[in-house]
């Protein structure tokens, strides 16, 4: 009987595949996996940030507030939500949404593939930095279930602003990181070239933050990628989605918010 072999996959081609443009977006994601979805805009204070795509649908019968950090899927929309990078006003749009979760006690899931919060300077004029502070802080204490999963690229305080949560999943292929393998390179090494190197040594990969504990589960991805098989993917989402909202439903307010704060505050515990 023949062996089918099993390939090693590197960080670096990790780091690839997740930054795949035909990977599926999390407004795909949205559509595929939330019935009924009502898409909500602004942040009450400046304009909307199409990088951030929230609102309210069905999850297996049981109403959530669903966000998503996206990216487009062709240039034309890459560039309306400015290739998943948002704006200060996306992060309080999405911090309105969740506070309305606590009041109406709606589940919330969050669906994260940014390289980062957008630093340009309309967005350091508005806060950027306090945005994404505020959102950790108030996560941290939100009185509902919070699931948020990197599906891409989870891209330093861009992507743990949506990533404070009761239960963290990556899918098999994403990573999840402080900087990008290239701004690791020519920062601590003065040296871009070395960004393979770098993607091994900052252990961003789904399997290494397990091993931390950084992250809670990992959703297998088809052969390939994500990419190579969206709808497959969408099903393995889902029954996992579905695994940790179960999980959580039950489980009392005050020990839910306890055992979040302990994750948080154990972190590196265990490097």
């Amino acid at each position: 009987m023949n062996r089918a072999r099993i390939k090693t996959i590197s960080s670096f081609e990790k780091v690839n595949v997740a930054r795949h443009k035909d990977r599926p977006t999390g407004k795909f994601y949205i559509d595929n996996i939330i019935e009924d979805f009502i898409e909500f805009h602004g942040d009450r204070n400046f304009g909307d940030d199409r990088a951030i795509v929230g609102g309210i649908g069905m999850f297996n019968k049981i109403p959530v507030t669903v966000i998503a950090i996206t990216k487009g899927s062709n240039t034309k929309e890459n560039i309306e939500r400015n290739f998943g990078m948002p704006r200060p006003e996306g992060y309080r749009k999405a911090l309105r949404l969740m506070k309305q979760a606590e009041k109406f006690k709606r589940p919330v899931i969050c669906f994260i593939d940014t390289p980062g919060a957008f630093c340009g300077v309309d967005a350091e004029e508005r806060g950027q930095g306090a945005a994404i502070a505020t959102n950790l802080f108030e996560m941290s204490k939100l009185k509902t279930q919070i699931i948020s999963v990197i599906t891409g690229e989870g891209g330093s305080g861009g992507a743990l602003a949506l990533a404070v949560g009761d239960s963290i999943g990556m899918l098999e292929h994403s990573v999840y990181s402080i900087l990008s393998p290239e701004g690791f390179a020519s920062i601590l090494w003065k040296d871009g070239t070395r960004v393979k190197e770098a993607s091994e040594v900052m252990k961003i990969t789904a399997q290494d933050l397990i091993n931390f504990k950084v992250i809670d589960f990992i959703v297998k991805e088809p052969n390939g990628g994500a990419h190579k098989n969206p709808l497959k993917m969408v099903t393995a989402l889902k029954k996992s989605l579905s695994l940790e909202l179960e999980k959580l439903k039950n489980k009392p307010l005050d020990d839910l918010l306890e055992e979040r704060y302990k994750k948080y505050r154990n972190y590196g515990s265990d490097f």
